[in-house]
């Protein structure tokens, strides 16, 4: 066994890591398809891709749905961080903060692999997909207080069809490097077992006049915010790491320290970020100048930690909101509408 550090940035600017993200462009240009015909498909990048959605054709407004929440959830999830998701709008070209095999790379692989079998396993419970039906029906008993029923989501299919989508371009591709595909692929599995680790017991009463004198259960994800929110967490807690050699495959070692294989539910990625404070193209940092600040908040969005220590300027603005508010039998409410002067602060 052997392992290698030394000319890891040379390759890194040729790593083609946004390759397999490039379907994110769904959430702009997807939308508008009918997708019922298999033309549609020339809309993807990637020849591996437009091969899967010619033969799962039914599935890509799935694939379209999953693509418009990875980036709505990913920007809500670092709304307030220097780092703010920005990048992903740039689909199918990527700024280089999701071409180096960033700790932020890292994070969106792993959103946007849970949400396309997030995305698939709801729309079979919904009669989205002809082809795939509701989850089969839990193998444990249920409890005495309820029965299962109810339509649950389709967790298996979603994750068959989904990493098919996710990974296969990666596995036949020679687009990138060998380390960048083991990267990429180790993070989209990361996102799929944070995904299945969310499938829950759901259920709904029924009975004369809300009471609930039968109780019906099924398994059911918990939407894709949540799952962002426990991917943060892994982000915060990701892994550095080099490729090892073993044989003649290429595997993931954590950098430094005592050598051991990457633990499978850890966010793997190879260079530090940059701070995201000042503008750098080269680095894909828009920076944070102009960003709104929050001047009594300690955290990520604070003005001290957001404006990198530049400080920060306060302007007055007129805002108008609704006010005295009155409800009238029966039934609505009808309000006036007050201005009033806030102040606001943004980043030098």
């Amino acid at each position: 066994m052997r392992c290698s550090w030394m000319g890891l940035a040379l390759l890194l600017p040729s790593l083609g890591l946004c390759a397999a993200i490039q379907w994110l462009s769904l959430a702009a240009n997807g939308t508008q398809v009918a997708w019922d015909n298999p033309q549609d498909c020339r809309l993807l990048s990637s020849d591996a891709l437009a091969r899967l959605c010619r033969r799962h054709l039914e599935a890509m407004p799935s694939l379209v749905e999953a693509a418009r929440q990875t980036k709505a959830v990913c920007q809500q999830t670092f709304a307030s961080s220097r780092w703010n998701c920005s990048s992903v709008e740039g689909a199918p070209y990527l700024a280089p903060d999701l071409q180096r095999g960033t700790r932020e790379s890292a994070f969106v692989y792993a959103l946007a692999s849970s949400a396309a079998s997030h995305s698939i396993a709801r729309a079979c419970a919904s009669g989205q997909v002809p082809f795939c039906f509701c989850g089969s029906t839990p193998s444990e008993a249920p409890h005495p207080s309820f029965q299962w029923g109810g339509c649950g989501d389709n967790l298996p299919f979603g994750l068959q069809l989904g990493s098919a989508f996710v990974d296969g371009p990666m596995k036949f591709s020679k687009a990138g490097t060998q380390i960048s595909r083991v990267l990429n692929l180790h993070n989209n599995a990361v996102g799929r077992q944070v995904l299945s680790d969310s499938l829950e017991t759901m259920c709904k009463c029924h009975g004369v006049s809300g009471s609930c004198t039968v109780k019906t259960c099924w398994k059911g994800l918990r939407d894709l915010a949540t799952i962002g929110s426990e991917l943060k967490s892994k982000y915060l807690e990701a892994t550095q790491v080099m490729p090892w050699l073993v044989g003649s495959r290429r595997q993931l070692a954590p950098r430094g320290g005592r050598l051991r294989p990457l633990k499978a539910d850890e966010l793997a990625y190879l260079v530090h970020s940059p701070t995201y404070c000042l503008k750098n193209p080269k680095l894909g940092s828009l920076g944070t100048q102009d960003r709104p600040c929050n001047k009594t908040s300690a955290g990520s969005g604070g003005c001290r930690l957001l404006c990198c220590g530049r400080g920060y300027n306060t302007y007055a603005e007129r805002v108008e909101e609704k006010c005295r508010c009155r409800y009238h039998w029966c039934c609505y409410v009808t309000c006036k509408k007050c201005q009033q002067v806030v102040e606001k602060h943004v980043c030098k």
